[in-house]
């Protein structure tokens, strides 16, 4: 089911943005759309976009412009972006889009099949990333307010005693070592009496 984030077309002509739009209303998902940088930006930074589909030379703000500044901003920058030219790819161009992360370079006229897999691919991608941050922002969030939750339940703790080391044994009073010397007889004292006072 197709999320409510909108894919963002941008191209400074109306056919061109028809033809974009045409190809890929079957997919499902809302589509907007802007003829120029400025305006495509105001869209980005409203919100709820989900991938932009942009034409690398327009008047004014290039794509490539519009790229450069939703990769400095954290809430944008890894919004899929497939930049679309119609004057052919040089190495330059190619380098510099890849190096903003752009996810694709296509060529005007653009293959419509072509591009609703990769906008398809990307955007789901996207989407689902998205999911699972908010996913794993939730579980933090829960264990941290249960863990204060078992902090406030039980109190202050009670420190448990220092355990002791064993005493060692005390030496029996009632053997006696006897004396002895050279030349006596070896057999032993006898054992003093208990003292019964």
């Amino acid at each position: 089911m197709p999320s409510d984030a909108a894919i963002l077309i941008v191209d400074d002509h109306d056919d061109t943005l028809y033809a974009l739009e045409s190809a890929l209303a079957p997919l499902g998902y809302r589509l907007l759309r802007a003829t120029s940088g400025d305006e495509a930006l105001k869209h980005v930074l409203r919100g709820q976009i989900g991938l932009l589909l942009l034409d690398v030379r327009m008047p004014g703000v290039s794509g490539l412009d519009v790229v450069r500044y939703l990769r400095r901003l954290e809430q944008t920058q890894h919004i899929p972006v497939i930049l679309l030219t119609g004057f052919g790819t040089d190495q330059e161009l190619t380098s510099t889009a890849f190096d903003l992360g752009v996810a694709d370079l296509v060529m005007k006229p653009v293959d419509p099949w072509s591009l609703r897999t990769k906008v398809r691919y990307l955007y789901d991608a996207h989407q689902r990333a998205l999911a699972l941050e908010r996913e794993v922002r939730a579980l933090r969030t829960h264990d941290h307010s249960q863990s204060q939750q078992q902090e406030q339940s039980q109190g202050p703790r009670a420190t448990a005693p220092a355990p002791q080391s064993p005493r060692p044994p005390r030496p029996r009073t009632d053997t006696a070592i006897p004396v002895q010397r050279d030349g006596e007889n070896r057999t032993p004292a006898p054992k003093p009496a208990p003292d019964r006072t």
